[in-house]
């Protein structure tokens, strides 16, 4: 049957990214991986404290608060096998249980200015993180280096279907309001079976 991953693109408008902006010229300029289309389980390299972004390393993202408060972002999505899922999920989770032994790759980041990829162990920026967790999950997605691959590298995957774009806190009404849509329509059914059984 399949689960379903998200890729989300954001622009925070904080300092750091408007400069990368400047140099990358393109919309979003940060890159993290979702397990879920409620954006409740995100996760990528980024800032550690809300007000320092250079103490940064492997982060589990509150999307809904914070730098992200008043963000735009797109959203893409990919069907992927239990079995894959399962995998990217292992990965993450073991980087998480070991978090304090990663860190961010500034270095990398300029790297990718000069377009030389700078790999260092146990060091990523985000979308190199993401890039490498589907390539070490057996799903690569690019022909260069993760170390090369850039945010808005992502929206140009055919496979990736094209969810949205825009607000982000729009998007996560919208996504709420669809799940609870969900919710209330299993619970109807399971009402109505009962009825009829009982």
């Amino acid at each position: 049957m399949g689960k379903t991953i998200y890729i989300v693109l954001t622009d925070t408008g904080t300092v750091l990214s408007k400069m990368i902006g400047m140099y990358t010229r393109k919309d979003f300029n940060h890159a993290s991986i979702a397990f879920d289309e409620q954006l409740t389980e995100v996760y990528s390299f980024g800032r550690k404290y809300q007000s320092n972004p250079f103490i940064a390393g492997f982060v589990k993202e509150n999307v809904a608060e914070g730098i992200f408060r008043e963000a735009s972002c797109a959203v893409f999505s990919w069907k992927v096998s239990e079995r894959e899922f399962e995998r990217i999920r292992f990965k993450i989770r073991h980087i998480e249980q070991n978090k304090e032994q990663y860190r961010f790759n500034f270095i990398g980041l300029f790297g990718v200015a000069v377009n030389k990829g700078i790999d260092r162990e146990r060091a990523y920026f985000c979308s190199q993180f993401v890039a490498t967790v589907l390539n070490e999950s057996d799903l690569p997605m690019f022909s260069v280096s993760p170390s090369l691959v850039q945010p808005h590298h992502f929206s140009k995957i055919k496979c990736f279907n094209h969810v949205y774009e825009g607000n982000l806190h729009s998007y996560l009404d919208m996504a709420r309001g669809r799940e609870e849509r969900r919710t209330a329509h299993m619970s109807a059914w399971k009402s109505l079976v009962f009825r009829i059984l009982a």
